[in-house]
């Protein structure tokens, strides 16, 4: 069942590659480029940095490290409430180490096994994750791709980008805790001994710790393209079956989005008004944030970057943009073909609405500080 579900989950990205596979000739025909400049056109550091944090993310995933503790947590609570609040702060936390999509990967098809054995708000609880992710995930320069692409551009050390988003990426939980209350009751939980016949891949585990803290230096120090080589060299030889989980065609997605993004900034007309939106109220940070909710927020980040030097509120209006549309985010929509409970979509708009708005006004105020 957990692999149907992430085969759905992947279609998302299979349905965006297709998208952009359609739209290439046109771009090219309206913008004729060499093949060697169209190679030129990908970030090949952020792309080398998203591989080898989604084989790690892969191997922590299948190790049922991150399972068995989540399930911990779960099998200590009693209310409906609280299993919301632990629900939230988990996947928060869990998208801003393992990214986004990856935390949703855990916590929705462990909130779905949980409702098999008890009563629970399966469709709000999955809404609260997916806004819940996008919220953790702003923080970390490796919490979702946006991120991680405006970090090697920024130039910054991991620690430097995650101060420069804490402001943000902190409200935004805040706001989305604060809406607990509203959408969950103190309703008491029997919830079971989720603990139980947890099996924990030791050999997989340690060899995922270890190599996470030491890529993410690695690609700190500008040496992605060699660590994901090595990352990868090193799962195909130990966990071959890790490799063959790892979401490939949202690689190719990525790359696709650079050179599809790059050919529509040179047409004299989009770059005029890119150009011309920068001056805009809100600059870079409300176009970010509004762009995003017709084209998604990390094809919304690649596309702006190359018109502003302000990266840290076009990254602050990129992650606020996960919010309001499903489409404003992938991990949306990944959490709702997930979840695939009646009535999800509409339901999602009722939440993810105002947090755009409520995170789009906290988040110009704190610009001005």
């Amino acid at each position: 069942m957990y692999t149907l579900r992430r085969i759905r989950a992947w279609l998302v990205a299979e349905w965006l590659l297709v998208i952009l596979i359609g739209l290439l000739p046109v771009l090219l025909w309206a913008v004729p480029t060499p093949l060697g400049n169209l190679v030129d056109l990908v970030d090949w550091k952020t792309v080398a940095a998203l591989a080898g944090l989604m084989v790690l993310s892969r191997g922590l995933e299948l190790s049922g490290l991150i399972d068995r503790l989540g399930r911990m947590v779960l099998a200590r609570l009693r209310s409906e409430r609280g299993l919301a609040v632990a629900l939230v702060v988990f996947a928060a936390l869990l998208s801003a180490v393992v990214t986004n999509d990856v935390a949703l990967f855990v916590t929705v098809p462990l909130t779905l096994g949980l409702a098999r054995v008890a009563a629970l708000p399966v469709a709000r609880l999955v809404i609260f994750q997916a806004l819940a992710v996008n919220a953790g995930s702003a923080i970390s320069p490796v919490g979702n791709p946006q991120n991680l692409f405006l970090w090697q551009r920024s130039g910054l050390g991991f620690v430097e980008f995650t101060l420069a988003m804490l402001p943000i990426a902190g409200a935004m939980l805040v706001l989305v805790l604060a809406l607990v209350p509203l959408g969950f009751g103190q309703a008491r939980l029997a919830m079971p001994d989720a603990t139980r016949q947890l099996a924990v891949r030791q050999p997989l585990m340690l060899v995922s710790l270890v190599a996470y803290p030491v890529f993410l230096i690695a690609v700190n120090a500008g040496f992605a393209l060699i660590g994901a080589g090595l990352v990868i060299g090193a799962f195909a030889l130990a966990f071959r079956h890790v490799l063959r989980g790892v979401d490939w065609p949202l690689l190719l997605v990525f790359i696709l989005m650079f050179i599809n993004l790059g050919l529509l900034g040179q047409l004299p007309a989009v770059a005029a008004l890119a150009i011309s939106a920068m001056d805009w109220p809100g600059g870079a940070y409300a176009f970010g944030a509004v762009l995003s909710q017709g084209m998604s927020n990390v094809p919304a980040a690649i596309f702006l970057a190359p018109f502003t030097e302000d990266w840290r509120a076009l990254a602050w209006g990129v992650n606020v943009g996960g919010f309001g549309l499903a489409i404003g985010s992938l991990a949306n929509l990944i959490a709702l073909r997930l979840g695939r409970q009646p009535g999800i979509w509409r339901q999602f708009h009722l939440w993810s609405l105002p947090m755009f708005g409520a995170s789009l006004a906290v988040g110009a105020v704190l610009l001005t500080l």
